[in-house]
């Protein structure tokens, strides 16, 4: 797509609305993105859909009972297997507002905890994504721009995170915070708040993002503009807000969606391992592993947020690429009527 001749007028359109034309142009990016937006809308709506389910997503609800063509039907029926000790949830109805995904191993409707878990994760991924960015570029525009000393100082400590395999630090730090929280001075961070993944997620990323950025600082940092104006006496916070910073802004706008799409699955695994979100919140993760034990019985419970993540990721990883594709300079324009 990035080599696809486009049909623009010459004097009418900056670069921003080109990249616009060019995104809009692209099929897949689009359809992607409308997926991921209506994965989000129904995120959203997790509140509406409990109440209107009457449910409550995060309650056990064993001795429950709903109705299905006028019939009395128990949400955990007993157990025909064995010795038939024990409960089986009550499988999807795909009746929506009457356990659409079924019951997990509480009697909690799956299709309420998705929306609500997704809420989570989605928000875990995008204020983590947030943070990355701001900490990485703040990294990256000071190694770039400033170097010497500042180089070599933020450069090792961006390679020692860069040295150790991204799960296993995430682990590590989590194992450490998950216990106890973080307290440090008058920031006191609870074990169970949901900053903890935010922050540690946000962490392990950073040299993701700050490595590319200060090797663009690094070139622009030698060109013409910016040395002219250092001769001009400019300082070096507005040479680096007002020269620096736009230049790279395009590089930002293309990280979002795929440091999404990688906060998402980190998050995921996290909880899944019991080291992320804690109950009686619920993500993505957490709702997997509620459905292992019932894989064979209930895989609704399972399948149904690892699908959903599976989706997210690839419509995050095709915009994110569309997105590049858009803001890329190199592509080819056909001048003309639109």
């Amino acid at each position: 797509m990035a080599n696809q001749a486009i049909a623009i007028p010459y004097k009418t359109r900056g670069p921003w609305a080109l990249a616009f034309v060019k995104l809009r142009r692209n099929r897949a990016a689009m359809a992607s993105l409308a997926l991921f937006l209506l994965i989000v809308i129904a995120c959203l709506s997790a509140p509406l859909y409990a109440r209107w389910a009457g449910v409550d997503p995060f309650a056990s609800t064993l001795d429950a009972v709903i109705q299905i063509d006028g019939a009395e039907v128990p949400v955990m029926e007993q157990s025909t297997e064995g010795l038939g000790l024990g409960y089986t949830p009550i499988g999807p109805t795909w009746r929506l507002g009457t356990y659409f995904l079924g019951a997990d191993g509480q009697g909690r409707d799956v299709m309420a905890r998705l929306l609500y878990g997704g809420l989570n994760s989605l928000m875990i991924a995008g204020a983590a994504t947030i943070f990355t960015l701001i900490f990485g570029t703040a990294a990256g525009l000071s190694a770039g721009y400033f170097g010497g000393i500042v180089d070599t100082v933020l450069s090792r400590f961006l390679d020692v995170l860069w040295a150790f395999p991204i799960y296993l630090l995430a682990i590590s730090l989590s194992i450490v915070t998950i216990a106890q929280g973080i307290s440090i001075g008058p920031i006191v961070i609870e074990s169970g708040s949901l900053w903890l993944p935010i922050i540690i997620i946000g962490i392990v990323y950073v040299p993701y993002v700050a490595r590319p950025i200060r090797g663009q600082v690094l070139s622009l940092r030698r060109s013409e503009f910016v040395l002219a104006a250092i001769n001009l006496g400019v300082p070096r916070p507005r040479i680096l807000w007002r020269d620096i910073l736009p230049n790279i802004t395009t590089t930002l706008i293309v990280f979002v969606p795929l440091m999404m799409a990688l906060n998402m699955l980190t998050e995921s695994a996290l909880s899944f391992l019991s080291i992320g979100v804690q109950p009686p919140a619920a993500s993505w993760g957490t709702i997997i592993q509620d459905g292992q034990a019932l894989l064979y019985t209930r895989p609704a419970v399972a399948l149904a947020p690892g699908i959903i993540i599976a989706l997210s990721v690839m419509a995050l990883n095709v915009f994110g690429d569309g997105l590049r594709d858009a803001l890329d300079p190199r592509s080819k324009v056909q001048l003309g009527r639109d």
